[in-house]
């Protein structure tokens, strides 16, 4: 069977897109490019061309433009160009230029064809095949990955379609020469400072001379791979339902249960929703055995994974949806969906006398504190008296309303309750003739 027609039945029964869909294809001027939009072409397809002139190698890179251009007028279709500035790019931005490239491509992408923002195209095609999806997860294997990683790369990702993944590069080479197509050399893939240029002309080179159908031996662990996540997933998916409690915007935990699992992987899938990384899991199992009130932070400051009592919970940082906040020592200013509340320290002070402020004995007070709601089940002493009480007794010794009971919330220490909130602070924390600091918290309602 012919690559034209292989393509064209395989088209028609997938998802990827329709015959009547406006095309965009990332055109480079290389080979794959080039058969993609000529296969476009020989199956009747609506569509246009992008190339991106990163500026890297100098001449070379405006002879790709010159010649991308040259092929749209020869299909009479319509070519967008783009030059980027791409070291000045990757200097800003610290990272590498295929990082920088990458990510300005993609950029540039989601503006011409993101759905949501553009409705001129409905999918870009970019020319991704076989030996790219082989270097792919071979290159994930060595530098480490979980199973995702060794699925290779996904032959649809949003608007982003890629109907060449099941082909060769001796096919499309071999259909090139067939319609004698022209297309340009990229001189730097022939460089072994790029890894996947190593992968692709060295090393999986040397092991075909051992195993000579190492590649068809790949294509076949990619689609079994693929397979045995989708079990991964649903089994994954049974656990979290089973031990993830979600609580407006917070997740709930129980430590022990998930600590019984001893699984590593899932800790991984819990928090990795979160933006928290694998190298956190240590750091999470530690957490495990720490006392309550400590916490981890996800690297980019959006979530935090707090240990309270028996619980961790996944909360965001910075939001009036928390219903668990982390107060630090420095924190002098802290929102809540009841208002704020302005934290100083001074050195001495009487009691208060309104409610809506708390001056507490700092020396006995250990950060961070947790600003909470209450809880059935909690208690603490309240001021003047030595012995304990419940708070859900105290709200009806306080006449409370039941709108009021719900709205309450409270700030502890070590798990140890220090104020109720507009109502009443614990007497363990008060001032006395031997208070040296004081903690002022002021409550400022909505």
């Amino acid at each position: 069977m012919s690559l034209l027609k292989r393509y064209i039945d395989d088209l028609k029964h997938s998802t990827l897109f329709s015959k009547k869909d406006k095309l965009l294809v990332a055109v480079s001027g290389g080979v794959d490019s080039i058969v993609l939009c000529e296969l476009c072409k020989q199956a009747a397809l609506d569509f246009s061309m992008a190339h991106c002139n990163f500026q890297l190698r100098g001449e070379e890179s405006d002879r790709d433009e010159e010649f991308v251009k040259n092929i749209g007028e020869k299909y009479g279709v319509k070519v967008f160009i783009k030059k980027f500035e791409t070291e000045k790019y990757a200097l800003e931005t610290k990272c590498s230029i295929q990082e920088a490239a990458r990510e300005l491509r993609y950029s540039w992408f989601d503006e011409l064809v993101n759905p949501t923002t553009n409705k001129t195209y409905d999918h870009l095609l970019t020319a991704h095949h076989l030996d790219d999806n082989i270097e792919t997860i071979a290159m994930h294997f060595f530098r480490g990955t979980g199973l995702h990683g060794l699925t290779g790369i996904p032959m649809a990702n949003k608007y982003i379609k890629r109907p060449l993944l099941n082909y060769s590069k001796e096919e499309l080479m071999t259909f090139a020469e067939e319609n004698n197509l022209a297309f340009v050399e990229d001189s730097s893939n022939k460089s072994l400072k790029y890894t996947r240029n190593y992968f692709r002309n060295e090393l999986i080179p040397a092991i075909s001379k051992i195993y000579p159908k190492v590649k068809e031996n790949l294509q076949n662990n990619i689609a079994r791979f693929k397979e045995i996540e989708m079990l991964y997933k649903l089994s994954v998916g049974e656990l979290k339902k089973k031990i993830c409690k979600h609580k407006g915007n917070e997740i709930h935990i129980p430590v022990k249960k998930l600590m019984q699992y001893n699984n590593r992987a899932l800790i991984f899938e819990i928090i990795a929703d979160y933006h928290f990384q694998e190298k956190q899991i240590d750091e999470i199992i530690k957490l495990a055995d720490s006392p309550s009130g400590k916490f981890i932070s996800s690297p980019d400051k959006q979530y935090r994974i707090i240990k309270h009592r028996h619980w961790f919970i996944i909360t965001p940082i910075g939001t009036d949806y928390s219903e668990n906040i982390v107060i630090e020592e420095n924190d002098k200013l802290v929102l809540f969906p009841n208002g704020h509340l302005n934290i100083e320290s001074i050195s001495k002070s009487n009691p208060s006398g309104s409610d809506a402020i708390a001056t507490l004995d700092s020396k006995e007070i250990r950060y961070p504190l947790l600003l909470r709601r209450w809880k059935t089940g909690d208690y603490f002493y309240p001021l003047g008296m030595n012995k304990k009480k419940k708070l859900s007794r105290f709200f009806i010794d306080q006449k409370l309303s039941k709108t009021e009971k719900e709205n309450t919330w409270v700030i502890e220490s070590q798990q140890r309750i220090i104020w109720v909130i507009g109502h009443r602070i614990d007497n363990r924390f008060r001032i006395t003739e031997k208070t040296q600091s004081v903690l002022k918290i002021s409550l400022q309602l909505k």
